[in-house]
């Protein structure tokens, strides 16, 4: 049953990064907590599919401030033709010089951390951010498939690619083309995994940063379901007052 091949081979990825990835995924949440705790914030970008674990991070039930996604609707699709489509999404994300239009009036400073998930690890438009990020300073960090940066050869006109220009690069142990299941008669894979494997480890970085924060005295306000009982009504106004004011002390306005 090619479902449960699927169940098989996630199961073998996940194996993987906890055997592999636990060391940098603390280093990982050192970094982040570290940023956080002297007023800085974690940014976190990706485009097409790995915009998933940016959205996952925060605003998310279980996650606090101290996290800000970097968003950019044209480097997401909401359609699979046409306007907002994809084609004119996978054609964006690899025009080089585009990355730096994202940090314009942004609330970006030195001593900010800067997260980047791609799986492919080429796409100009990740490349760029984190070249963009280091240059102002910014602790930079990526989710990526080793795999793939081992394949491939680097299509950025610079010959880097993702894990060659952040601080620290976490593998999603995921192989390089993504899809995990074969299917008898067909000679595609089907089923990928980098959307599970990078999703499990933003939730394990939001765990570990918040045990980091922790350790540091801190205690910022955990956004929580409305459905839980005995939360206060008015509870997760403040946790989007904190994340307002974490943007005030970046010259922001609060906006973002």
């Amino acid at each position: 049953m090619s479902a449960l091949k699927y169940r098989e081979r996630i199961g073998e990825v996940l194996a993987a990064i906890w055997a592999t990835q636990s060391a940098s995924i603390r280093k990982a949440a050192e970094i982040m907590a570290a940023s956080i705790d002297g007023g800085g914030l974690v940014h976190l970008f990706g485009s097409g599919h790995s915009v998933l674990p940016v959205l996952d991070i925060f605003p998310r039930y279980g996650s606090y401030p101290g996290f800000r996604p970097l968003m950019d609707a044209r480097l997401m699709w909401t359609n699979v033709l046409g306007s907002g489509g994809a084609k004119g999404l996978l054609w964006l994300e690899r025009r080089e010089g585009y990355a730096p239009l994202l940090f314009e009036n942004e609330p970006i400073r030195a001593g900010d951390v800067m997260l980047v998930f791609s799986h492919g690890g080429q796409n100009a438009v990740a490349i760029e951010v984190a070249m963009e990020a280091r240059q102002r300073r910014l602790k930079t960090l990526a989710v990526t498939s080793m795999d793939n940066h081992r394949k491939r050869e680097a299509t950025h006109s610079s010959g880097k690619k993702l894990a060659d220009v952040v601080d620290l690069a976490m593998d999603n142990c995921v192989p390089a083309e993504d899809a995990l299941v074969e299917i008898e008669g067909w000679r595609e894979p089907v089923a990928a995994g980098s959307t599970v494997a990078a999703v499990t480890i933003s939730m394990a970085l939001v765990a570990e940063v918040a045990a980091q924060l922790a350790a540091r005295g801190l205690r910022p306000p955990v956004f929580v379901s409305p459905n839980v009982p005995g939360i206060p009504a008015d509870h997760n106004q403040q946790v989007f007052a904190a994340y307002e004011r974490s943007l005030a002390r970046l010259g922001s306005g609060g906006v973002g």
